[in-house]
C-alpha cells in the first residue's frame, strides 16, 4: 500500500503573492495529506518571502535567485523526500481529493509511473471548455503530445525514480519545458489517466507564462529539434515527429517572412529540407 507520506508536492513560484495562497490552501485541503509541501520561491520580489513567513510556517520554502520555471522545479524536486512527486503551479487549485483519486489508482496499476487528471479551465473568472485538441487520455500517448502540451504540470504525479531515469526538467527551455518532459517520458512509456477534473486550472492573467513569450512554438520546434537528435524513437514515432515538426517550422517561418526576418525563415526551412531528406538532424 502507497502511504501519503510518500507524496512531496513541489510549488514553483515567481511574484504569485497575489494567487499562491490559493493555490497552497488546496493542497492543505486534501483529504490525503502529503509528507511535506516545497515552495521554491524563484526570486521573487513581492511579498511572497512575508508570506509564507506569517502565514504558512509548516512549508518548507527555498529561496534562490530568479532562474526559471524549470530551475524551481528541480530546485523542489532534488530537496523532495517523497517517493511520488506531485507539481502544482503556483496559479492553479487542486480539488480537495486530487491526491488519493491519484494514489488509489496507482494502487490498482502498480506499474504506472505517471497519473495525470482533467481539469476545469477558469479564464478571468469565468468557466471556459477546452476545445478538443486539449483533451486528456491516457495509455500511449505520444503522437497525441506531439503538437501541444497535453498533460498539465499541475495534474501529474510522478515516481521519483522518473527522475532519476530520464533526468531532470529542461532548464535551456524559458517555455514548453513541460512539453519536453512530457515527449521524452511518452515515448517510452504509457502514461495513467483519470478522467476526473481534479484541478482547476486559473489562465487570463498578466503574469501567465504563454503571454511572457512570444511565439510559443518556437520553443516546441527547439523541443522537436533536439527529440529527434536525443532520444531513441522508432521509426514510426520518428515519422510522426519530423511531419509535426515540419508544419510547425512551416507556419513559424511564413510569420517570420511577414516579419521581415527572413534569414530566420530561409534557416528553418533549411533544417526541414535536411530532415526531410535524411531523416535525422545534424
Amino acid at each position: 500500500m502507497i502511504e501519503p507520506a510518500d507524496i512531496t508536492v513541489v510549488i514553483p513560484s515567481f511574484n504569485r503573492a497575489h494567487c499562491l495562497p490559493r493555490a497552497l490552501d488546496s493542497v492543505l485541503a486534501q483529504t490525503l495529506k502529503p509528507l511535506e509541501i516545497i515552495v521554491v520561491d524563484d526570486g521573487s520580489t513581492d511579498t511572497t518571502t512575508q508570506l509564507l513567513a506569517d502565514q504558512y510556517r509548516g512549508i518548507k520554502a527555498i529561496y534562490q535567485d530568479n532562474a526559471g520555471v524549470s530551475a524551481a522545479r528541480n530546485t523542489g524536486i532534488s530537496a523532495s523526500k517523497g517517493v511520488w512527486i506531485a507539481l502544482l503551479d503556483s496559479d492553479d487549485a487542486w480539488h480537495c481529493d486530487k491526491l488519493k483519486q491519484q494514489l488509489e489508482a496507482v494502487q490498482e496499476f502498480p506499474q504506472s509511473r505517471l497519473v495525470h487528471c482533467d481539469e476545469l479551465w477558469i479564464r478571468n473568472g469565468v468557466r471556459v471548455n477546452p476545445k478538443n485538441r486539449h483533451r486528456k487520455s491516457g495509455g500511449w500517448i505520444f503522437e497525441q503530445c506531439l503538437p501541444l502540451c497535453a498533460i498539465s504540470p499541475s495534474a501529474a504525479l510522478i515516481r521519483r525514480d522518473v527522475f532519476e531515469d530520464i533526468g531532470l526538467f529542461d532548464e535551456n527551455l524559458p517555455a514548453c519545458e513541460d512539453y519536453d518532459y512530457w515527449l521524452r517520458f511518452t515515448h517510452q512509456e504509457p502514461v495513467l489517466y483519470i478522467d476526473k477534473a481534479l484541478l482547476s486550472k486559473y489562465g487570463g492573467h498578466d503574469d501567465q507564462l504563454s503571454r511572457a513569450h512570444w511565439g510559443m512554438d518556437r520553443f516546441r520546434i527547439q523541443v522537436l529539434f533536439k527529440l529527434l537528435r536525443t532520444a531513441t524513437l522508432d521509426s514510426t514515432q520518428r515519422c510522426a515527429a519530423i511531419e509535426v515538426l515540419s508544419g510547425k517550422i512551416k507556419v513559424f517561418a511564413a510569420g517570420a517572412r511577414k516579419r521581415g526576418r527572413e534569414e530566420e525563415a530561409q534557416q528553418l526551412e533549411s533544417e526541414l529540407s535536411m530532415i526531410e531528406y535524411t531523416g535525422s538532424v545534424q
